[in-house]
């Protein structure tokens, strides 16, 4: 009954926003990149994802980074990913995606209206003229160098203690106070500012879906809770 009820509220909703996380691309075998599965050379993943680990020694943060671009080159957008980009198809006036994933397979597999909070791992961001650029090369020289300036290029990716881009919580802040059915898949709820997007849109009047393998911090707001793999039930909701 609950996936009905989900269902309904999807199929008659005036505006949606998703809300995704690693459970989602978890299912294309992408690893969360935290905790065991994530470590690489004995390095935590929150050791390396910072300005001063950058800042240090750019060349163990690149080695890390030419490591995971690699590993996600080889994953592809799963049934979930593709359920979702059909939903805004459909509906693409009434539809906004966020996602904290930075493997870039909803981009990949269609995605339009979206905002990837955390950045993208096949972005790179020049630390001298600030220029943003796709880049897919693999693996990336050592220390990549932007074709602009000479200066040195980064992971475009909001790193441990940087802020979100302020146009990208500004449009997430509008999805999430104008949409009446706010789907969360696949995040655990515990990373800010995303942890309290939820509230926001409950705030604002929405009903909140949940799916998840388990119960999380943002269960207790959810209307709607559905247990399972992303890839198994977005397409039975979309």
């Amino acid at each position: 009954m609950t996936l009905l009820a989900a269902r309904s509220h999807i199929a008659t909703a005036r505006a949606i926003t998703i809300l995704t996380g690693a459970g989602i691309s978890a299912d294309s075998g992408v690893p969360t990149f935290r905790g065991p599965e994530g470590l690489w050379r004995n390095y935590r993943a929150e050791d390396l994802a910072t300005p001063e680990a950058f800042a240090s020694d750019p060349r163990l943060v690149w080695d890390w980074y030419n490591w995971r671009r690699e590993l996600v080159a080889t994953k592809q957008p799963n049934p979930a990913h593709l359920a979702l980009v059909d939903l805004e198809r459909r509906r693409p006036e009434a539809f906004w995606l966020i996602t904290q994933n930075v493997d870039g397979l909803h981009h990949a597999a269609g995605s339009q209206h979206l905002s990837e909070i955390h950045g993208n791992i096949w972005k790179v961001r020049c630390t001298g003229c600030g220029l943003v650029s796709d880049n897919r090369t693999i693996p990336l020289q050592t220390l990549p160098i932007c074709l602009q300036c000479s200066g040195l290029l980064r992971p475009h990716i909001v790193w441990f203690g940087e802020s979100l881009h302020e146009d990208d919580l500004r449009r997430c802040n509008e999805a999430l106070r104008s949409c009446d059915v706010l789907l969360m898949i696949g995040t655990s709820g515990v990373v800010y500012p995303a942890a309290g997007f939820a509230a926001i849109a409950k705030q604002a009047g929405a009903l909140i879906i949940e799916i998840n393998l388990e119960n999380t911090q943002q269960s207790s707001l959810a209307d709607l809770s559905l247990q399972g793999r992303a890839k198994d039930l977005v397409p039975l909701l979309c």
